[in-house]
């Protein structure tokens, strides 16, 4: 058996299973399987791989994207990407790697116009890393919004006035407010300041309209979720298990 995995906690509902359990069964992979691993810490890796002996690879998300880099013993992250959401296992020696950077990017680009150069992000977390990296590579000025000014961000939910809100045409959501069952949150931001030139990108995908991207669509932005990027992200991981 080829045993495949996600780590994060809590994992109450995955998209990562659902889609390579579907791809395992399309392709013929009787031999392959896709578990969850919900652990409550990130100490609990190394008993993970220990009972699970046949693990090829391994997914990451919230909240060990960025705690998962220390028990890596080789990596292919970009410099500067503090954040790993797949790994791959083979003869004891864990690979770290980052295909949310290709996920986003190439969903991202598709909707992107010549008017928005200055953008938002929402969130400092494991998956924000990805998202600036992008940003940095397409040449686009941005400021990370999070609840306290810590290491990293720049601005407070606070700090966001309307004209700061104009200013910036693209809006990225890397929180997880929002998320089923969760349905009636969003970022505290000035709604109202969104205009037509807005792009709406949520790295949520479920449910397929965030609150953030309904009063975004509301006032004529352009928004997108995060389910192609999660698909690309996924074929990644498939081409680095795989190669």
């Amino acid at each position: 058996m080829t045993r495949f995995g996600l780590i994060g906690y809590p994992l109450s509902h995955s998209f990562s299973r659902k889609y390579f359990t579907e791809k395992f069964e399309k392709e013929g992979l009787t031999d392959h399987i896709y578990d969850l691993f919900p652990i409550p810490s990130i100490e609990e890796l190394p008993n993970v791989l220990a009972v699970n002996k046949d693990l090829a690879g391994l997914n990451v998300t919230i909240p060990y994207k960025q705690q998962v880099i220390r028990f890596l013993n080789d990596s292919n992250i970009p410099a500067g990407v503090e954040a790993c959401n797949c790994i791959k296992i083979e003869n004891g020696k864990l690979t770290g790697n980052n295909t949310d950077i290709i996920g986003f990017e190439k969903s991202f680009k598709v909707l992107l116009k010549p008017h928005h150069k200055k953008a938002l992000v929402l969130g400092n977390g494991g998956a924000t890393a990805a998202v600036i990296y992008v940003l940095k590579k397409l040449g686009i000025d941005f400021g990370i919004v999070s609840r306290k000014i810590h290491e990293g961000s720049t601005l407070t939910y606070g700090d966001l006035t309307e004209k700061i809100v104009r200013e910036n045409t693209v809006i990225i959501n890397t929180t997880p407010l929002g998320t089923f069952p969760d349905l009636n949150k969003s970022a505290p931001i000035p709604y109202d300041a969104i205009t037509t030139d807005h792009y709406l990108f949520d790295l949520i995908y479920n449910p397929e309209k965030t609150l953030f991207l309904k009063k975004g669509e509301e006032k004529g932005a352009t928004v997108k979720n995060g389910y192609e990027m999660l698909v690309i992200q996924a074929e990644e991981s498939w081409k680095i298990w795989n190669s």
